[in-house]
């Protein structure tokens, strides 16, 4: 409580300090992503030189796009993957689904058929040799449905470059050309620089807001009956919470970290590496990080099929491992990867941020367990704090000690916050940086160009923004204290502190009860046959 400084007991000026210092690196990493965007989302950016070479030093890339059910702009997602200005001769795509049953899959056949001068196939899980032909076996990969998903795309993978897409993401037409040049070191000018090992983009959410209908993303996060009536209140507006998050407070910190980088920060939207380069990394006998007790576990992409948050994990494991003449990570500023989005419930929402906290709570503890502080509430609650209880700030601001002060910075603070989030928001959904053509669709438009996205007026976007940030430390309590299960499309797992998992099976639809848990160092451990995709 604020009260005159000559009364303070010093452990109260102690955690004041630990406030202010805190609030001090908040406003400067936050400061570091708002540059960092504004500065590298005003304009398009040159064209990529990598796709400009002479044929035969063109490097090639097997793009690999997990599908799983028919979302929002699915087509047009997967169609990108098609219209990118690179060499046809350099590409391979692979569209990968785990059944013939898939709803997606006439989708991927319609895609493939419409460009048929490509090098692209469907991979279907069902028909992985490895897992279901004759000496294979089903239980050959763990229980992971997106590595199980790609598996064979990456085995068949042609060239050593791989760059693995989610199927809801549009990828921009010169997003190959920058990733490749981000990843083997190309300057626009031609010129070379220190190549990465691991690189990657910026998601960025775009809300479409038609009516909703019973789509399979929300069956999946809910695991129960959808909603199939149009919206008819604020509930039925998940989707805009999630497009709030991914352009304010996960853009500002998702930039700021990489620009730092000090530790590894990726989500699998949209992710670029070398196949040597992970072949090597998950052998025992060549990378002293993984342990030898890890050998029979696999190589490349198939070393994580044991684990939930593979692609965070792979990020981890290129990043801490060493390779002379590389740089770690590095995010291609500028070229976003967009999710439309279409149907998404507040219920659903919470369900998908609850996943990720979970997720994330044993992949980077330290992390989850501080986040809290991150969102503007408490954020300005430890500013509001530090400012009424520290003496320097009566001495040199004349700041009193009182409530009615900590009140009134602590609202001038979230103003602050709020103002600022509205217009890097604003900023993100203009995709000035996004190159377009006859093929870009409305969503990748961005807000100012003609047949683009609207807008939102301010009391819709204010209202979105109110309600996230209310929802974050309600959601960050039953995600991080409450629970260590996550539902991965309608099954349930029990996440161990190393990130290998227990599958929840359920009982005649009564009870859950745990069956053989997934070990991650014992290569004898029974594994679970999940073959639903994670987002």
């Amino acid at each position: 409580m604020p009260a005159h400084n000559d009364q303070m007991p010093m452990i109260v000026q102690g955690a004041a300090l630990v406030s202010f210092v805190w609030t001090c690196i908040i406003v400067s990493v936050q400061g570091i992503g708002i540059c960092k965007i504004l500065r590298n989302n005003s304009a398009p950016h040159p064209k990529p030189f990598s796709p400009t070479l002479e044929k035969d030093e063109v490097p090639h890339i097997t793009v690999i796009r997990p599908v799983k059910g028919v979302e929002a702009g699915l087509y047009e997602c997967l169609a990108s993957t098609f219209q990118l200005a690179y060499p046809k001769s350099k590409l391979t795509i692979y569209l990968c689904v785990d059944s013939t049953r898939d709803p997606a899959y006439p989708v991927l056949q319609k895609v493939v058929a419409a460009y048929p001068d490509f090098d692209a196939k469907v991979f279907v899980e069902e028909q992985d040799p490895v897992l279901h032909g004759d000496g294979g076996h089903i239980d050959k990969l763990g229980p992971n449905p997106k590595i199980r998903n790609i598996s064979r795309a990456y085995r068949e993978a042609k060239g050593d470059i791989i760059w693995i897409a989610d199927c809801n993401v549009w990828l921009g037409a010169n997003s190959a050309g920058r990733m490749v040049d981000k990843l083997d070191g190309f300057l626009p000018d031609g010129t070379r620089t220190k190549p990465y090992k691991f690189v990657h983009q910026l998601p960025l959410v775009i809300d479409l807001e038609t009516p909703k209908t019973a789509t399979e993303e929300e069956q999946a996060l809910l695991s129960g009956p959808s909603n199939t009536s149009a919206p008819k209140s604020l509930l039925d507006y998940g989707g805009r919470l999630e497009e709030m998050f991914m352009a304010t407070t996960h853009a500002k910190f998702y930039s700021a970290i990489n620009t730092v980088g000090i530790a590894p920060c990726v989500v699998g939207k949209s992710n670029m590496f070398r196949k040597s380069h992970l072949e090597r990394l998950t052998d025992p006998a060549r990378n002293p990080l993984i342990p030898p007790a890890d050998a029979a576990r696999g190589r490349g992409v198939d070393y994580f099929s044991s684990y939930i948050c593979e692609d965070h994990l792979i990020g981890d494991l290129i990043f801490k491992s060493k390779i002379p003449g590389f740089k770690n990570h590095g995010l291609v500023h500028g070229e976003v990867a967009i999710q439309p989005m279409s149907g998404m419930t507040v219920a659903a929402y919470i369900a998908r941020r609850v996943r990720w906290l979970r997720v994330r709570k044993w992949t980077v503890l330290t992390a989850t367990l501080v986040e809290p502080g991150v969102e503007s509430l408490i954020g300005c609650l430890h500013m509001a704090f530090a400012f009424t209880t520290l003496p320097w700030f009566r001495s040199f601001f004349g700041i009193p000690p009182t409530w009615k002060a900590f009140g009134t910075i602590w609202i001038s603070a979230v103003t602050v916050w709020m103002v600022v989030d509205r217009l890097l928001s604003a900023k993100l959904h203009k995709l000035q940086s996004v190159d377009v053509d006859e093929n870009t669709p409305a969503f990748a438009l961005g807000s100012t160009r003609t047949g683009g996205i609207k807008k939102k007026p301010f009391l819709t976007w204010f209202a979105a923004w109110l309600g996230r940030e209310f929802l974050a430390f309600p959601i960050w309590t039953w995600a991080v204290l409450l629970g260590a299960t996550v539902n991965w499309r309608g099954q349930t797992f029990r996440v161990r502190p190393d990130m290998s998992v227990t599958r929840l099976d359920n009982v005649e639809g009564t009870s859950l009860r745990p069956s053989t848990p997934v070990a991650a160092e014992s290569a004898n451990s029974c594994r679970s046959t999940s073959k639903d995709r994670v987002d």
